[in-house]
């Protein structure tokens, strides 16, 4: 078991920047790859962010692109998410997310342990 806990959330105005964080404890946090992925009210989950276990490669929704940057600290079981630009649209909570299978993925069900989320809101 991975146990994740995000923080970071919050309320900005739109063209604000927000840097969200997500704690790992329990197995080793090198040997997962990580995402970030968002559920707005009504709509289904978006991974907007993958980084494989060493940080070497990343992944993007085209939605983000340019905007979002993940990255991770594996001396410190942590892994990020740099939200630049925000638009009302961001708006959404965000959840943090690890696979022990090998190849980053943006596909919400492809990971196996999830944080219990934290709010972003944009306001404009």
């Amino acid at each position: 078991q991975v146990q994740l806990v995000e923080s970071g959330g919050g309320l900005v105005q739109a063209g604000g920047s927000l840097r969200l964080s997500c704690a790992a404890s329990g197995r080793t946090f090198s040997n997962y790859d990580m995402g970030w992925c968002r559920q707005a009210p009504g709509q289904e989950r978006e991974c907007v962010a993958a980084i494989s276990r060493t940080g070497g490669s990343t992944s993007y929704a085209d939605s983000v692109k340019g905007r979002f940057t993940i990255s991770r600290d594996n001396a410190k079981n942590t892994v990020y998410l740099q939200i630049d630009s925000l638009k009302p649209e961001d708006t959404a909570v965000y959840y943090c997310a690890a696979t022990g299978v090998w190849g980053i993925t943006t596909t919400a069900r492809k990971y196996d342990f999830w944080g219990q989320g934290t709010q972003v809101t944009v306001s404009s």
